[in-house]
């Protein structure tokens, strides 16, 4: 790719790497979107628990998807992605603290995962079975949270995201999501990575150029479906072009976020922002579980807590082991520490 078209199109430095969010627009497609890149992010996420593959790949792709969706935030506060189902990985957790914090959790059903595995049962939806996805906005103590929920019916994730948008949002939407281990010369095992595009239909100056979505976004709905509903050509190309893309290259750390969208886009032009960096980072502290612990239980509770005269809570997020003794509790005021109650939960 010639110096010349990466200033034509926006790139007047070098392309990103690994653990970035980069936005993008596609102006004369009326569309504009966000592509993610993930590498040591995700590897230290999920290789700390050790995770089966089938698990860490489906963890990888809910953390891709909230990074996609988390990252539109514009202010701070946290984006949480949940899932809870009846499949043998029963519950997945995504926060983003925004506008850069990442981390992630799984539950599974070890012997419910294995006899899944011996019948070849290893796709995201089957692993997930039925149940529902939720999606938090939380912007602090005293604003009120927004919270959007999604059936999950044996879909995978990208399935679930496209009736997202479709039913809450009614915005034209396409995601991919790529999860893939790679070995480098010289490791001793191999890395997690990831990546993943989220592509809206969304005109300029806000200037419907189609059609609105059927009443509740179902196409396949005879209810609200319109039958004279006719999708923009301009739409239909953002998708075939996006279409072309496999799995391995979205995952493929010599393919840059930037040179990914030119090979997609270049005949219709791309214009990209500057990226903006992602991290593993856990917002548990031993100040939040000592608040968490004294707001939350009695002293009686808290006395059926004691394992050889202390308090252990280990983070299930990063497996931090914070330990307390009873006396630290005694005499103290309650606190008010924010969002510490909403770790509780997590913990």
């Amino acid at each position: 790719m010639s110096d010349t078209l990466l200033v034509s199109d926006g790139l007047d430095r070098p392309e990103s790497g690994d653990n970035i969010v980069l936005p993008f627009t596609l102006d004369t497609l009326d569309s504009r979107g966000r592509v993610v890149r993930l590498g040591e992010v995700l590897d230290s996420i999920l290789a700390r628990h050790n995770y089966p593959a089938p698990v860490a790949r489906l963890l990888g792709e809910a953390v891709t998807l909230a990074a996609l969706i988390g990252s539109s935030l514009k202010f701070e506060g946290r984006f949480i992605l949940q899932t809870q189902t009846d499949g043998p990985v029963n519950l997945l957790v995504v926060d983003l603290d925004a506008p850069d914090g990442l981390r992630g959790y799984a539950r599974f059903d070890h012997d419910a995962l294995v006899k899944a595995a011996e019948r070849g049962e290893t796709r995201a939806g089957q692993l997930l079975g039925k149940g529902h996805l939720a999606m938090t906005v939380d912007q602090g103590t005293h604003m009120d949270r927004y919270q959007g929920i999604v059936a999950l019916e044996g879909g995978s994730l990208e399935d679930v995201a496209h009736t997202y948008f479709q039913q809450s949002e009614q915005i034209p939407t396409l995601v991919r999501l790529a999860v893939a281990e790679h070995t480098r010369k010289g490791d001793r095992r191999p890395h997690w990575r990831a990546g993943g595009v989220l592509v809206q239909h969304l005109p300029a100056h806000g200037q419907s150029m189609m059609p609105d979505l059927p009443g509740d976004g179902n196409f396949d709905n005879p209810d609200t479906a319109d039958p004279d509903f006719r999708e923009s050509d301009k739409w239909a190309e953002t998708k075939s072009l996006l279409a072309t893309v496999g799995d391995d290259e979205l995952a493929d750390p010599d393919v840059s976020a930037e040179r990914l969208l030119f090979r997609l886009y270049h005949e219709t032009g791309v214009r990209v922002f500057a990226p903006m960096p992602l991290e593993e980072r856990c917002t548990c502290s031993a100040e939040r579980i000592e608040a968490m612990l004294r707001d939350n239980f009695s002293h009686e509770e808290r006395e059926e807590m004691l394992v050889d005269g202390e308090i252990e809570v280990v983070c299930e997020f990063c497996s931090a082991d914070y330990h307390f003794k009873l006396h630290e509790f005694e005499g103290d005021n309650v606190h008010d520490h924010g969002d510490g109650t909403a770790d509780q939960t997590q913990h």
